[in-house]
This record gives C-alpha cells, structure tokens and sequence, in this order.
C-alpha cells in the first residue's frame, strides 16, 4: 500500500480467527488517512499472494478499508469466534513472538508499546512467515540477539534504528535485505525502488550546507553539482592500445626465487602476473603471496615457521566453536544465527563445481568450518551473505583448510568494508565509479540519467562480491589475481565495471532502452562477458585517463595518482579553508557501536528455501 508507515497515516491489522470450513479472507489491513478521504480503492492495492503456501488458514486476502469504516478494538463477540477477534494499528506494536518448533500448529503473539499481549494468533495449516512478510510491508522486523524467537518490531521511519537500517530502506522500502536481494535478484531488486536510489547516492556525493538534510530532495538542474562541474570540461585524449601477456608460468616463477626461497625482483613479477594473470598450477603458491598470507621478502624457513604458528591460531579459533554443545548454542542466538546461514549459504555455492558437488562433498565441510572459524576471527563483522562466494574459489585452488582460511582473511582485509553493515564503503564505490564513467563518458551517464538509471546501483552485486557471479569459475581465478596484485592503482575493480558498461554502451543507448530495459540487459550479461577482453579495456581506461594533463584531484585521487586528502585542521588564527570544488566532503563519523547479531540489517525475517542452487 503507497504510503503505509508514513506519519501522516495509520496502518490497521483486523484479526477475525475462522473455523476450519468457514470464511477465509477475514483479515483486512486499512491505512487512515487523516484528510478524512477513502483509503486507495481495491484496485489500486496489490494484493497478497500465499505462493506456496496456498492452504493458508486464516489469512487468504489482504485489501484495503475505508477509514470511515475501520474496525474497532475489542470486538464484541457475535459468535464464538468473536472472543478473539481484535484490531490493532501496527504503529502500536513493539514486538511479534513466535511459537517454539516442534509444536502442533505455528502460533504469533503481539505485544504493544504498552507492555501488554495481544491474544495469540493460531495457524493450524501454516502461513506464520506469509504474514510476517505482509508486516515487513509496513514494518522493520529485526530478530532480537537475546531470543531468536523474538522479532522487535520499528517503523520505516523510526529514528530508533540505526541510520544503516535508514539507508537500507532507501534501497528498498519493503525488505530490508537488501544484499541477500542484490546476490539472488538484482534486476527485480534495483528496479524496484531505483529513482529513490539515484538521490540517494547523488546526495551522498554532495556536500550539504550547515543544518542542511541530505533527505532533502536535490538542487534543480541548472544548479551545478559540487565536484562534477569541472569534469563536465575534462577532455581525454585517444584510448591507447593494450595488449595482454601470456600467463605466468611456473618456470618463470621459479626464476624469480633465489637464495633461501626469497622471491627477487618482485615489482617485475607483480607486473607480470597483472598483464597475463597466472597458470593454473601456479596459483595454489602464488596466491598465498599475492593475499599477504606468506610475505614476498620471507625465506622458506621463514615461512615454514608463519604456516606453523598461523596453524595453531586457526585450530584455536575453531575450538572455540567445535567445543560449544548444543545446549550452549540454545541460548547462544548471535553464534546459532551465523551458523544457520552460514549452512544455508554453503549448500547452495557453487554446487556445480564438481569440487563442491554432491550431497556429501567435503569440500561443503571445509567451506562451513572455515566460514565459522572466520566469525570467531572477526568478532564485530561476522558473516554476512556473500562472503561464501569469497570464499569458494580460494579453497578450490588453495585445499587446504588452514592455508585458505587465511588466505580468506587476506581477501576479507580487502573488502570487509562491502559487508558491514552501514553501508558506507558500498556507497563510496558506486560514488566512485559514477564519478570516472562521468569522466570516461558523459554522453553515456546523461542517457543513464535520463533512463533514471544513473545511480549505476545495478552494478552493486558486481562490487560487492568482486564480479563473482558475473564471470565463469575459471575467470573469476584469473580476474581476481590480476586485481590482488594492487596494480596499476588500488581501484582497478570501479574500472572493471567502466570496461562492461564500455563494451555495452552502443546497446544501451541505441536500443532505445528505458530503465526496466537496462537492468534487464545488465542482469542478462551474466556469463557472457570475456573476462580477457574486460581486462584489455580496463587498463586502456586506465592509461587513457592518467595521460590526461586535467584529470580532476578526486579523480586522481580514485585512480591512486596521488593519497586522498585529509582534512585539515586550521593555523590560529586563520579561519578554516573551505573544501574544493571537485572534493568531497570527508565522511561523518560511523554511528557508535552497537550489539552485533547475526545479519540482522540483512536478514530481517527467515525465509523458506526458495532459491535454486547457484553456480
């Protein structure tokens, strides 16, 4: 229902309970509207959809209803079943508590702000999570990290959540898991809320003036945009010609090591492995190097000596979860939550792998093991959908639990930022890459605008999980190599994504595509894509945009020509410097610290498993 939620209306939960062969569309939802209007007709409301769970009790229609005619609490009883009846506005609610498993039939019960409970909602052939994902329409339900049966119930607009909470709901209103979405279905996903998207990220962007909401709409079009006005002038010269090497190959490798096993000359061998990635028989050892796992000055005794120490600490760590008992982990919620995702992660990766296929694999075990091992490494992070995609190309090439452990942790240093859970550092990506497709292309980023696609928030799984699921397996091993040797900048995946959106631009804006269209096309690209062909103009965007003799500051600043700038405190008795034009402002301060459970801002309600495994 439009506008459910918002201050300025009121959302109402009917409750009629129904005999097994009586009446089944006994629960209405209104919205009061305090003009003293009709609520949206019947034809203008959704309506709700069990899917599959077709045989739902109790709740089988949701419509809308007049305020005029709105329940009233505390139904007399008219016939048996009235007793129960009831009507509450959800505004009212501060938690839903579900029934223990193992029962009969499923049970909810409401609980006010007033501390008092409503009377139970019975289901006695299922539907507790269809109407829970009804309440999510007009709800933030986080699970309580004392009592997983506990949902705590906030508004969309609650200034009690957190602003990561706020800033999730401006990519989509109605769930709040935005990067479980974003990995299963990112067309629906984006398309579903995207223009709210676009300001969003273009206020980020944006310094606002003392006071100033960075809610509030943006400035008009013939105002300039602070940082982008100067790169609207920037003129690059011809895209150079690249031309990709051939592999590294393992006597090439071996050449490189000299004395005691240290590795020599390793800037050439860097160089090497991000022009030709390396050869497949290579890369259980050199990946060890290039995710800081063995030191590139190290001897071989050195490192026999790391691998040994590094082993005990990982075996500690996994202790510490292997010793838990099952009743420890019953009032355990944080580390229970992680360990159910994280199984049901783990049985749908990559499964058409034959390293990870079949019902038994081993490899499935290790994942698990690893994944858990990582939460008692990182406490504050702990695992987060996604982070089972990382991890799956490095034991396959690594296998071995404690070397691709750490390994793992050497590519989570590169990229934890993606997962956590205000968002932030995602937020600064897609700035980032906004900012050099502006530079690269402005043609293409005014259709992207005008198509109200130019947030680029289609490309969000593609940082995310580093292009994991848009590549085939073999690819994804060779692109991320290239871009673990750090070179020729720190940001070479934000020019990856310039390179795919490159090579699809004339389709793009001569198919006279419209936003649904795009995202579409995008989504669809999944497999398609040369991951060589994506390297080669990669770095020609590279090379073309550092020969430029007025490349912006903050774009030089993205491409790692020259460290960001730090703000800077004043000299008495000078007044503060203002900021430049083509810098953003420096990034608020992260809100406090709060106590972590298990994905709560991504994982708002349990789901069935409907997704298919992925490969």
């Amino acid at each position: 229902m439009e506008g459910a939620g918002y201050r300025d209306s009121d959302v109402l939960l009917h409750w009629v309970p129904v005999e097994e062969a009586g009446d089944s569309t006994q629960i209405l939802f209104s919205k009061k509207d305090v003009s003293g209007g009709d609520s949206c007709t019947s034809e203008d409301e959704p309506t709700f959809d069990p899917g599959y769970e077709p045989d739902w009790a109790v709740i089988s229609t949701v419509r809308p209803q007049s305020s005029h005619s709105e329940p009233t609490r505390g139904v007399e009883p008219s016939s048996p079943r009235g007793s129960w009846a009831f009507s509450v506005s959800l505004g009212e609610l501060k938690s839903i508590r579900r029934s223990k498993p193992g029962l009969s039939w499923a049970y909810l019960v409401l609980v006010t702000q007033a501390g008092g409970s409503l009377p139970a909602l019975h289901f006695h052939r299922g539907g507790t999570r269809a109407l829970l994902r009804v309440l999510s329409r007009y709800l933030l339900l986080a699970s309580s990290p004392q009592d997983s049966r506990l949902y705590l119930v906030f508004p969309h607009d609650s200034s009690a959540l957190s602003s990561s909470f706020h800033h999730l709901q401006l990519f989509d209103q109605d769930s709040s898991n935005v990067v479980s979405r974003f990995l299963q279905d990112p067309y629906s996903t984006t398309f579903s809320s995207f223009s709210r998207v676009t300001n969003f990220f273009r206020g980020a962007l944006q310094p606002h003036p003392e006071g100033a909401s960075p809610d509030l709409p943006p400035p008009p079009d013939d105002e300039p945009e602070p940082g982008f006005e100067v790169i609207s002038c920037v003129e690059l010269g011809p895209r150079p010609a690249v031309e990709r090497a051939p592999p590294v190959t393992e006597e090439e490798w071996t050449h490189h090591v000299g004395p005691e096993g240290r590795l020599q000359e390793v800037p050439v061998l860097k160089a090497r492995i991000f022009s030709g990635g390396l050869s497949p028989g290579l890369r259980r050892d050199a990946w060890k190097f290039l995710l800081g796992y063995l030191s590139w000055e190290g001897s071989a005794e050195e490192h026999k000596a790391h691998v040994r120490k590094k082993t005990d600490e990982y075996f500690r760590m996994k202790l510490q979860w292997k010793s838990v008992s099952p009743e420890q982990e019953r009032r355990n919620s944080l580390l229970h939550g992680y360990r159910s995702l994280i199984e049901r992660d783990v049985s749908r990766t990559d499964r058409t792998n034959k390293f990870y296929e079949g019902p038994e694999n081993p490899g499935l075990g290790l994942l698990n093991d690893i994944l858990l091992t990582y939460c008692m490494y990182h406490f504050d992070l702990g695992y987060v959908q996604g982070m089972s995609d990382l991890l799956s190309p490095i034991l396959y090439v690594i296998q071995n639990e404690v070397d691709a452990f750490w390994c793992f942790c050497g590519f989570m240093e590169l990229v934890h930022g993606n997962f956590e859970e205000s968002q932030e550092t995602m937020k600064r990506q897609l700035g980032q890459l906004l900012l050099l497709l502006r530079v690269l292309d402005p043609p293409l980023c005014d259709f992207l605008d005008s198509q109200d696609s130019g947030s680029l928030c289609f490309c969000f799984r593609w940082l995310l999980i580093w292009f994991k699921r848009e590549f085939p397996f073999p690819d994804v091993l060779r692109l991320w190599e290239v871009l673990w040797t750090g070179l020729p900048g720190p940001n070479l995946h934000l020019l990856v994504a310039c390179a795919i959106l490159d090579m699809e631009r004339d389709t793009l804006m001569l198919s006279g595509f419209g936003s649904n269209e795009i995202l579409k096309h995008i989504n669809e690209l999944t497999m398609k894509l040369s991951v060589e062909d994506v390297l080669t103009r990669a770095e020609a965007l590279y090379r073309q945009l550092t020969t430029c003799p007025e490349l912006p500051h903050n774009v030089q600043e993205v491409l790692g020509l020259v460290p960001p700038t730090e703000p800077r405190s004043p000299s008495p008795p000078a007044s503060p410097l203002p900021l430049s034009p083509t810098r953003a402002p420096p990034a608020p301060p992260p809100p406090e610290d709060t106590a972590p459970q298990p994905d709560s801002s991504l994982e708002i309600l349990p789901e069935e498993e409907e997704e298919s495994a992925e490969s």
